[in-house]
């Protein structure tokens, strides 16, 4: 810390902490003996703060970490700090006690109130994510942020990083249907939406200077890419008219958009911008606040004196106009309020912007005339308001001599600063406008620590100044003394005056309005400036039917076509001629009705409020009366606009698309606007339905089933294999026909609202299979989660224990365990490989590895441990209709047992077409085939030992189908060979 310029000085270690790591320092705007330190947020999480400048700390520990902090413009010891959580926190005390304000705020979105503006000084604008995942617009004061306190002067929700808030204007941005609309509150009144020219169709809004009661704004059109428009806007900052096209931008180091526009300081109205033309870059200039450009005027001679042939406007001056992001070099540009008139820039002569072959430019009549000072690139610094200049070269190498200008840099004097050359890394300059003190920081080496040189400038000043070392000078454009209406005269030091001003200089403007003349005044909104200087209305724009004001509630509108220039001071002259003239607005009925969702979504989910904006073309707001229908049997009706400038609410309490209908009347006559919107419940789960087999060449009926079921209009994407491109279906079911044998993958994504889900299953397809039901030693009922897990780990472990028995390839075997208890499972048996050529031999394989895997069912062959002591056996299920009679009775006996066997034959033939859909036991598989009669393969015979199971044992229906939502059923019918009928068969069925 030093206290003398940087003359000496004391080292501050011990006073904050020896093992403290910062990473910051902030100096009190309002107070700059306040200071606090900020910790590495690496190590830890503290503030020091000092009351003193610096020479003593108090330490104060933090339960959050600090990414940025904003004073108050007036209250010194209220401070904003964002985390790096998003959090903002607020503090009354600078910063010894925090309190939170609000998370999820968007980062640099926050702002303090204005003064003369926002009623309380405490008052926080903010842009925050709020519960319902939409960013908003919110205001609160520091102590009374809670969820009740809060508000939202802008009813919808916003874009992201859109929130603005700059002297009389608030700005935000609404994206709906892909296009962008812009909103400003002026002076804390309502929001209007801005009006740009209406094909300008915006992708991106700058804010550049909303000074003197306008806006300038860059917008960026449909049709750019490296280039942004110029808009200025009237004192509302709503209407926007074009004020110079296709300025060019580029990227700051942080991502950021620059845009080569420069306000002149010290002088109002005049900016400097780099347009680009025929893919040339050039510099302009305006003196009328964007109304009138012109190239600038290169010198008339160069370094060595000699004439400069440069003719406009095939050549001309170039500046680079991009303000340093190192806040330790001058920048390519610079201009002081205390030093009016007094331009230093980097630029080249020529027919085009170089980037190469650069040197330093200087006016010192506000960019009316140039003189070259440099052939290199140097930074300028301003010293004793603008008294002195000091330059010092931007290089790379080391170096030891500085330039001094007392005239504005007419004349340089070079000085050495060290002994030993410095790489210089930058410099700092006392932000005091009277500072004759600099230190310039760098090396001596790459390897060499820092090195600080202080240079005082004070022995140069020999002297105070007097009235004789000042002089006047007169503002003017080319000659021309009225700019922005007035003449001003400023009373500044003549060149070579080697005195002081001090720190009690004042400086002395005279100025006088002049009398108003065409370039006091520009095209207003709707008109285009031509060749002839007259405002003629654009081809989109009526000014007799589409009047601004009067479509903005008021009762006149402005006819001339001018308005003068915001900021300009002209009278009398030909003010009465060009100045608005009132007239009184015509009835109109309501034409250009629209309603659209506050967050331009047609999608909506049940329960949650829906915002419905209304906007109206054409008609009087004021005298039009506005109904609108929900489509859910609920309307509302209001006498006027007024009620429903904010949207109107409604909570859907049931999914459907419901169509929602405006309707605007008035004594002139109507209009109606329509819009579909989609109410959802939220999908949570969504389980595919499919068979573990199928057939070849065989129509599946798959079913996605939601969660919860009353969803709304879903849409369905299915994948079928190796697809790349979805089917797309609004049913949940759907046909599908696979042609290609062996593991086949189904995909579905359900979409609902903003959710997307999937499932995702598998389908052995065959040319042929057959199958049976399977049931286990009731012990494993007790061990059965009832959970897919579960089931898919066991269906493994049979199949295991299956092929261990009999010794059958894995890949002929297939389990699948059923939801639900009693365990019980289907066993598939499916084809070789390489069984495809020979049909009939094939299928003879088959059956020879169908009654291998039975014989080993039928004698409890095939067990398995569940864990340690726990030993399950596999069985057959069988079905039994009729008590079992011994065979070795009489006839008697054996014809009163096939009549009864006849009587439940039919029974379960009945039962079983009644419900052959929903019993997971029953399985009939079929296949076309155009060479073969109808044939029947008979079933297995199986053993009078086998589990035997009766009907009342089975799931009823209702609950098979619950349970059916938790796997993959079966549930195809198919056809023996070329037959369309089918042979029901309650066992194994081979086809």
């Amino acid at each position: 810390r030093s206290t003398d310029y940087g003359t000496t000085y004391e080292k501050l270690n011990d006073k904050v902490g020896l093992k403290t790591v910062l990473s910051y320092l902030y100096v009190s705007p309002t107070n700059k003996k306040k200071i606090m330190l900020l910790s590495d947020p690496e190590i830890e999480s503290s503030i020091l703060i000092s009351s003193d400048e610096g020479a003593t700390y108090q330490k104060y520990r933090l339960n959050f970490y600090i990414q940025s902090l904003l004073f108050h413009p007036k209250q010194e010891e209220w401070i904003l700090a964002y985390s790096l959580d998003q959090k903002l926190y607020s503090s009354m005390d600078f910063g010894r006690k925090w309190q939170l304000m609000h998370e999820r705020v968007t980062p640099n979105r926050f702002y303090w109130s204005v003064a003369g503006l926002d009623k309380e000084p405490d008052l926080v604008h903010m842009e925050a994510r709020t519960a319902d995942g939409h960013t908003h617009y919110l205001t609160c004061r520091i102590q009374e942020c809670s969820e009740t306190k809060r508000s939202g002067p802008f009813s919808r929700s916003i874009d992201v990083s859109s929130l603005v808030v700059q002297d009389e204007y608030i700005f935000i941005q609404v994206t709906t249907g892909g296009r962008a609309t812009y909103y400003v509150s002026y002076r804390r009144e309502p929001f209007a939406q801005i009006k740009l020219p209406k094909y300008s169709l915006p992708k991106d809004m700058h804010i550049i200077s909303t000074d003197e009661n306008q806006v300038f704004a860059a917008v960026q059109e449909w049709n750019q890419n490296d280039t942004y428009n110029l808009y200025i806007s009237d004192t509302r900052g709503v209407y926007f008219t074009l004020a110079l096209e296709n300025v060019k931008s580029s990227r700051g180091l942080e991502g950021n958009i620059v845009i080569d526009l420069y306000e002149v300081a010290g002088i109002k109205g005049i900016f400097l911008a780099n347009r680009k033309i025929d893919d040339q870059i050039k510099t302009f200039i305006t003196y009328n606040k964007g109304r009138d450009w012109r190239l600038l005027q290169a010198p008339d001679t160069d370094l060595r004196g000699d004439p400069v042939l440069c003719q406009l406007p095939f050549c001309s001056l170039h500046l680079r106009l991009q303000l340093s992001e190192n806040p330790y070099t001058s920048g390519s540009i610079s201009s002081k309020e205390t030093a009016p008139g007094l331009l230093v820039a980097t630029g080249n002569i020529g027919s085009e912007l170089s980037y190469t072959d650069v040197g330093v430019f200087i006016s010192s009549d506000g960019g009316n005339s140039w003189r070259q000072v440099f052939d290199e690139e140097y930074n300028v610094w301003f010293l004793d308001w603008g008294g002195a200049l000091v330059a010092m070269k931007h290089t790379s190498v080391p170096i030891w001599h500085m330039w001094v200008s007392f005239d504005e840099g007419r004349s340089w004097t070079k000085y050495s600063f060290t002994s030993t050359p410095l790489f210089v890394d930058g410099s700092l300059v006392d932000p005091g406008i009277e500072t004759q003190i600099m230190t310039v920081f760098g090396h001596f080496s790459l390897r060499s620590e820092w090195q600080l040189v202080k240079v005082d400038y004070k022995s140069l000043f020999s002297r105070r100044c007097t009235k004789d070392d000042y002089q006047t000078w007169h503002l003017h454009n080319q000659g021309e003394p009225c700019v922005m209406g007035e003449r001003k005269i400023y009373k500044k030091r003549k060149p070579g005056a080697q005195c002081s001003l001090g720190r009690d200089y004042s400086q002395t403007v005279v100025s006088e309005p002049c009398v108003c003349g065409q370039g006091d005044f520009e095209c207003d909104y709707g008109y285009e400036r031509h060749s002839n200087n007259q405002c003629i209305p654009a081809f989109w724009f009526s000014p007799s039917s589409l009047s601004k004001d009067c479509n903005i509630g008021q009762n006149y509108w402005n006819s001339t076509g001018y308005r003068r220039i915001v900021s300009n001071n002209c009278t009398d002259g030909l003010r009465e001629k060009y100045m608005a003239k009132m007239e009184k607005c015509p009835g109109k009925a309501p034409r250009g009705l629209h309603i659209l969702t506050a967050d331009g979504k047609l999608v909506m989910e049940q329960g949650r409020n829906a915002t419905f904006v209304i906007l109206m073309e054409e008609g009087d707001p004021q005298r039009t009366n506005i109904q609108l229908d929900f489509g859910d049997g609920i309307a509302v009706s209001y006498a006027n606009f007024s009620p429903v400038e904010d949207g109107v609410r409604h909570v859907y309490k049931s999914a459907g698309i419901f169509q929602v209908m405006a309707y605007a009347e008035n004594s002139l006559g109507s209009d109606t606007a329509v819009l579909f919107l989609h109410v959802v419940c939220p999908v949570e789960h969504v389980h595919l339905s499919v068979p573990f087999v199928a057939i070849r060449n065989k129509d599946v009926n798959i079913t996605a089933v939601v969660w919860p079921s009353q969803a709304g209009t879903l849409t369905y994407f299915w994948w079928f294999g190796n697809s790349t491109k979805p089917l797309i279906t609004l049913e949940s079911s759907i046909s599908y026909m696979f042609t290609v044998e062996g593991m086949n993958t189904v995909t579905v994504q359900v979409a609902g609202g903003n959710t997307l889900i999937q499932d995702t299953k598998e389908i052995a397809v065959h040319e042929y299979f057959q199958s049976q039901l399977l049931s286990f030693s009731p012990n494993l009922d007790y061990h059965n989660p009832d959970i897919p897990e579960w089931r898919q780990d066991v269906g493994k472990v049979i199949k295991r224990a299956l092929a261990e028995v009999t010794g059958i390839p894995d890949e002929q075997i297939l389990v699948a365990v059923f939801p639900g208890l009693p365990t019980s499972a289907e066993l598939f048996i499916l084809p070789h490989k390489n069984t495809t050529e020979r049909r009939k031999s094939s299928e003879a394989d088959l059956e020879q590895v169908v009654e291998i895997l039975f014989n080993a069912l039928n004698q409890n062959l095939v067990q398995f441990e569940l864990k340690p002591g726990v030993e399950v056996v596999v069985y057959v299920t069988q079905l039994t209709l009729a008590p079992l009679v011994d065979s070795s009775s009489g006839h008697s006996s054996s014809a009163m047992l096939m009549l009864l066997s006849v009587v439940f034959v039919g029974l379960a033939v009945f039962l079983i077409y009644k419900f052959k859909r929903k019993i997971p036991w029953i399985n009939i598989y079929a296949q076309v085939q155009h060479d073969k009669e109808q044939e029947m393969i008979g079933s297995v015979s199986q053993s009078e030992n086998a589990p035997k199971i009766t009907l009342s044992e089975f799931t009823d229906p209702e609950e098979l189908m619950d349970k059916e939502l938790d796997t993959r059923v079966m549930g195809s019918i198919s056809t023996i060979a070329n037959s369309e009928s089918t042979k029901e068969i309650p066992n194994c069925t081979s086809v």
